[in-house]
């Protein structure tokens, strides 16, 4: 696993925080902000390829790049783009969330990042899926390669354990997270009765009010993704884990002779 470098770690929190607020805004505002929302995708998408080059340069300047872990890095992307033309979200049916809990498992929290938000810009081009949703899309995947990456030391079974459980989680984490860059723009007619956004009401009745929507629209296709996710993990998370460390360790990333596999308490 590579290391948790300073350089990266200020460019992940600085990223973690534009993403948050680009997700959240709009339960602080008291205005009509559906002009503003229009413009913000472009915006946040410059944001966010800038904020990746920069993670990239925080890594290479650390040492903690080179030939090899870029290749390792757009392999695994290249196949996290493969597996999303596979299904392109059918139903909530999306094997790449596999590859990035255990990829962002073996790779470490900044690399995992960037495995999560460049698996989901490859896919967007290679299924034309490129739209105002696709930087908030690699933002959330990012979130959950880095998540699986911040999981408790183990091995064994009980590290297949927490990622088969982390699988379930994330895959409707995710889902939850990412209508939150549609939800609060959607028209009183579109959303269900009682689960809408409301402009300027307090944000916990905002809360409870997309709790609602969730139950109501997203839940169904969440489910499925993080079921798929935690079976897929439980039985092919063995051989796939063991597979990814073996190319880390032959792409020489920072494990000293003798050191612990990625993700994994010594003996």
């Amino acid at each position: 696993m590579l290391r948790f470098r300073p350089p990266a770690a200020a460019v992940l929190a600085i990223t973690t925080v534009v993403g948050l607020g680009s997700f959240l805004w709009p339960f602080v505002a008291d205005h009509d902000f559906s002009v503003a929302h229009g413009q913000q995708a472009p915006w946040l998408f410059a944001v966010v390829l800038g904020l990746l080059t920069l993670v990239v340069l925080a890594e290479a300047t650390s040492i903690g790049l080179d030939a090899k872990t870029i290749a390792v890095l757009g392999v695994l992307a290249a196949v996290g783009a493969g597996l999303r033309v596979l299904s392109a979200g059918t139903a909530g049916l999306e094997p790449v969330f596999v590859l990035l809990v255990l990829g962002g498992r073996v790779l470490g929290r900044s690399m995992g990042f960037l495995l999560g938000a460049l698996a989901l810009l490859a896919g967007a081009f290679l299924t034309a899926g490129i739209g105002p949703w696709l930087p908030f899309q690699m933002l959330t995947a990012g979130w959950v390669a880095m998540g699986a990456a911040m999981l408790p030391r183990a091995s064994g079974r009980a590290e297949l354990a927490l990622l088969t459980a982390y699988g379930l989680v994330a895959g409707l984490v995710y889902g939850a997270v990412m209508n939150l860059w549609f939800w609060p723009f959607l028209s009183p007619e579109t959303a269900p009765v009682g689960a809408g956004f409301v402009p300027g009401a307090p944000v916990a009745d905002n809360l409870a009010n997309y709790g609602r929507f969730y139950l109501a629209t997203s839940l169904g296709w969440d489910l499925p993704r993080g079921i798929v996710t935690a079976v897929a993990v439980a039985i092919a998370g063995r051989p796939v884990l063991t597979t990814l460390r073996r190319a880390v360790r032959r792409a020489a990333f920072d494990l000293s002779p003798g050191a612990p596999e990625p993700g994994q308490t010594e003996a």
